[in-house]
């Protein structure tokens, strides 16, 4: 019996210390909670043109649904995305390329633009270099600003946790186009 106590009070102990280091800085004295790390970029999605960074793979509904607006859309449930976008330090072609976004998409809805979503941001220049978000979402497209969940990370991201917001810059569903996205780190 003594044995089985130490044991559970050491496992107490350890998991609350783990609760103290993983909370630490979380937030402020008011108990609201601050980002400690801000990015911003713009990602380049691209379906057409003679180097597509992204591409239907597998073709959902053969029967294309409207959209939130009543007219026929060309992506249909069940269509399923990949993508190896460009992250881009400014939504000009030429600017510098900080990163790429990899994941894909699914269409979920039979109406509407709404999508789940799961992609890696990699960062590629900067202080953040080598590093890579995590990134699970549902996107509704048909919305101005679509908020996404940080669920971890790589490197100097690991554990990270937050939300990304995105706003369509300059975007053609068909051909796809410039995102911007804000990342919001805790």
């Amino acid at each position: 019996m003594a044995g089985t106590t130490s044991a559970l009070l050491l496992v107490s102990a350890v998991v609350l210390a783990a609760v103290v280091y993983f909370r630490r800085d979380a937030g402020s004295s008011d108990g609201s909670v601050t980002a400690r790390i801000h990015l911003h970029f713009f990602m380049h999605d691209e379906y057409t043109g003679p180097n597509p960074t992204a591409a239907l793979i597998v073709p959902g509904r053969t029967t294309p649904l409207p959209d939130a607006t009543g007219t026929s859309s060309s992506r249909r449930f069940g269509d399923i995305a990949v993508m190896n976008n460009a992250l881009t330090e400014g939504p000009k072609r030429g600017s510098p390329r900080v990163g790429t976004a990899q994941g894909f998409t699914v269409r979920v809805a039979e109406r509407g633009s709404v999508n789940a979503l799961s992609m890696h941001l990699v960062m590629e220049a900067g202080k953040y270099a080598g590093s890579s978000l995590v990134v699970n979402s549902r996107v509704d497209t048909d919305l101005a600003v679509r908020e996404s969940v940080i669920v971890g990370g790589t490197g100097q991201f690991r554990f990270a946790r937050g939300y990304a917001l995105s706003r369509s810059y300059d975007y053609d569903l068909a051909k796809g186009g410039i995102v911007e996205v804000d990342v919001y780190l805790y």
